[in-house]
C-alpha cells in the first residue's frame, strides 16, 4: 500500500479525509451487498448468520495484523458495523417477505 509523503499538517488531513470519504463509500457499498443478500435468506436466524460473522471478523483481524494494524481496533469497528448492517438486513428481509 502506497501513501502520498505529505509535507505539511493540513496537507496530511486534506489526505485523512479522502481517505475517510472512501471508507464512507465502501461501508455504503458493502451495506447494498447486505441488502441484497436478504432476499436470499429464509428465515431471520439465516440472516443473522453467526458462523458467517465469526469469519467474516476472523478474516479482518488476520488483514489487520499483516497490515501492522491493531486486530482489537479493527475487531470492534467490524462489530459494530456488522450489528448495525444485521439490523439492516433484517428490515429488508422483512419488507422482502411482508413480514
Amino acid at each position: 500500500m502506497q501513501i502520498k509523503q505529505c509535507n505539511t499538517l493540513d496537507e496530511a488531513r486534506i489526505e485523512i479525509d479522502k481517505v475517510d470519504e472512501e471508507i464512507i463509500k465502501l461501508i455504503a457499498k458493502r451495506n447494498d451487498y447486505i441488502k441484497q443478500i436478504a432476499h436470499f435468506k429464509t428465515s431471520i436466524d439465516e440472516v443473522k448468520a453467526e458462523d458467517r460473522i465469526s469469519d467474516v471478523i476472523s478474516k479482518a483481524r488476520q488483514q489487520a495484523i499483516e497490515l501492522d494494524l491493531s486486530p482489537n481496533l479493527i475487531n470492534d469497528l467490524y462489530v459494530r458495523m456488522i450489528d448495525g448492517m444485521v439490523e439492516s438486513e433484517i428490515a429488508e428481509f422483512r419488507n422482502a417477505k411482508g413480514l
